[in-house]
Protein backbone atom coordinates (compact mmCIF):
# COMPACT_ATOMS: atom_id res chain seq x y z
CA UNK A 1 0.00 0.00 0.00
CA UNK A 2 2.90 2.24 0.46
CA UNK A 3 3.11 2.83 -3.35
CA UNK A 4 -0.78 4.32 -3.10
CA UNK A 5 0.30 6.64 -0.65
CA UNK A 6 3.27 7.30 -3.08
CA UNK A 7 1.17 8.27 -5.69
CA UNK A 8 -1.56 10.36 -4.03
CA UNK A 9 1.33 12.42 -2.71
CA UNK A 10 2.76 13.02 -6.07
CA UNK A 11 -0.53 13.55 -7.93
CA UNK A 12 -1.45 16.20 -4.84
CA UNK A 13 2.27 17.87 -5.60
CA UNK A 14 1.70 18.24 -9.21
CA UNK A 15 -1.56 19.62 -8.83
CA UNK A 16 0.03 22.55 -7.16
CA UNK A 17 2.88 22.76 -9.04
CA UNK A 18 1.76 23.14 -12.30
CA UNK A 19 -1.57 24.41 -11.36
CA UNK A 20 0.48 27.54 -9.64
CA UNK A 21 2.80 27.98 -12.33
CA UNK A 22 0.71 29.23 -14.70
CA UNK A 23 -0.88 32.14 -12.74
CA UNK A 24 2.27 32.64 -11.40
CA UNK A 25 3.62 33.77 -14.99
CA UNK A 26 -0.06 35.35 -15.15
CA UNK A 27 0.87 37.80 -12.57
CA UNK A 28 4.10 38.75 -13.78
CA UNK A 29 2.81 39.37 -17.09
CA UNK A 30 0.05 41.86 -15.82
CA UNK A 31 2.79 43.80 -13.90
CA UNK A 32 5.07 44.54 -16.83
CA UNK A 33 1.98 44.94 -18.76
CA UNK A 34 0.81 47.76 -16.06
CA UNK A 35 4.27 49.41 -15.85
CA UNK A 36 4.53 48.98 -19.64
CA UNK A 37 1.27 51.58 -19.45
CA UNK A 38 2.14 53.56 -16.85
CA UNK A 39 5.82 54.56 -18.44
CA UNK A 40 3.55 55.33 -21.12
CA UNK A 41 0.58 57.42 -19.63
CA UNK A 42 1.64 58.53 -16.26
CA UNK A 43 -2.06 59.86 -16.05
CA UNK A 44 -4.37 56.64 -16.64
CA UNK A 45 -2.30 55.70 -13.49
CA UNK A 46 -6.38 55.07 -11.12
CA UNK A 47 -7.71 52.78 -14.64
CA UNK A 48 -4.28 51.33 -14.95
CA UNK A 49 -4.32 50.23 -10.97
CA UNK A 50 -8.03 49.51 -10.92
CA UNK A 51 -7.93 47.04 -14.01
CA UNK A 52 -4.45 45.47 -12.71
CA UNK A 53 -5.06 44.30 -9.04
CA UNK A 54 -8.86 42.61 -10.82
CA UNK A 55 -6.63 41.08 -13.16
CA UNK A 56 -4.35 39.96 -10.51
CA UNK A 57 -7.30 38.67 -8.28
CA UNK A 58 -8.97 36.48 -10.81
CA UNK A 59 -5.51 34.78 -12.22
CA UNK A 60 -4.75 34.27 -7.89
CA UNK A 61 -7.82 32.35 -7.83
CA UNK A 62 -6.74 30.09 -10.15
CA UNK A 63 -4.01 29.54 -7.56
CA UNK A 64 -6.12 28.95 -5.29
CA UNK A 65 -8.16 26.35 -6.90
CA UNK A 66 -5.17 24.25 -7.74
CA UNK A 67 -4.28 24.51 -3.96
CA UNK A 68 -7.53 23.32 -2.69
CA UNK A 69 -7.54 20.33 -5.59
CA UNK A 70 -4.62 19.50 -4.50
CA UNK A 71 -5.04 19.37 -0.60
CA UNK A 72 -8.13 16.96 -1.53
CA UNK A 73 -6.23 15.03 -3.00
CA UNK A 74 -3.26 14.45 -0.53
CA UNK A 75 -6.39 13.77 1.77
CA UNK A 76 -8.16 11.25 -0.32
CA UNK A 77 -8.26 8.16 1.39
Amino acid sequence: MPEAEAMKLLAAGLAAGLGMLGPGIGIGILGAGAMNALGRNPEARGAILTNMILAIAFAEALGIYALIVAIILAMVA
